[in-house]
């Protein structure tokens, strides 16, 4: 199988990229896109929630147990062959996608041998699905500490508003910055409630993104919420999920196309 198309999202805290990345998810599955692998990459761990699924362990829990037991692995257990069955627990499988929840970050403790074993199972996993949505943790920090990687589209999310466009626009001047490995970089506006203003659209023309999408205010989705239902259980026609559908079709006239034009771009 080729390399995944791997998409993430990022953006300010209470921007809704966690409700997003569920109905990117959703909306990948419903088409017939999967294998899917959604990775929760924010300690918050809210898209277990929204996506209907339990969590037994996660990457960050495996992490301090390997170093909590190490020194009492049997001789003829490897770390790497006792951390690639570990990740092989943490994964969730369900229908149509699966799911990694990346857990709290790193404590006092030397992570380095960890880390590494862990990137190269958890890359090679990815090769077994084809597509890839990773939810970050709200801000910047995944991105200075350079976890988001080999990303094909990075979809930044914000709200109609001055403050959190001017962050987004902060965000897509630290990916350039760090030569960050994202092949293209969007504009989503969430949570939208009214036509944009010109001073919004000179706010928006400021951060040089190319604005992909809007999304309008759901209460449907919001109701999702507040009763801690999945994502799921939204109607097909709800102004989210139709808005989603939407924006994603201007990358290509299938997904499938969009997957095999980025793959041919990536190796030339």
């Amino acid at each position: 199988m080729t390399a995944p198309f791997t998409i993430a999202l990022a953006g300010k805290g209470g921007t809704g990229k966690t409700s997003l990345t569920g109905l990117l998810v959703k909306t990948l599955r419903e088409k017939g896109k999967g294998p899917i692998l959604a990775v929760d990459a924010d300690p918050n761990s809210s898209l277990p929630e929204i996506l209907g699924v339990s969590v037994n362990q996660t990457i960050g829990d495996l992490r301090e147990d390997t170093l909590d037991n190490i020194s009492e692995l049997p001789p003829s257990l490897s770390k790497s062959s006792y951390l690639e069955l570990g990740v092989e627990e943490c994964l969730i499988e369900n229908q149509g996608f699966d799911m990694l929840v990346m857990g709290h970050g790193e404590g006092p403790k030397c992570y380095c041998m960890v880390n590494h074993i862990l990137r190269k199972y958890i890359e090679m996993l990815r090769k077994n699905y084809h597509y890839v949505i990773i939810d970050n943790e709200a801000g910047m920090e995944h991105l200075s500490r350079r976890t988001t990687q080999n990303v094909d589209i990075l979809f930044i999310v914000s709200q109609p508003e001055p403050v959190s466009i001017r962050s987004a626009a902060r965000i897509s001047q630290l990916v350039k910055k760090l030569k960050l490995r994202v092949k293209e970089q969007f504009l989503i506006l969430n949570k939208v409630r009214r036509d944009l203003s010109s001073s919004l659209e000179d706010e928006i023309a400021n951060t040089g993104l190319s604005l992909l999408g809007e999304i309008p205010e759901d209460e449907e989705l919001s109701q999702l919420a507040v009763e801690g239902k999945p994502i799921w259980k939204l109607s097909s026609h709800s102004p989210a999920q139709v808005a989603v559908e939407c924006f994603l079709k201007k990358l290509g006239e299938n997904f499938s196309q969009l997957h095999h034009s980025f793959r041919r771009n990536s190796s030339g």
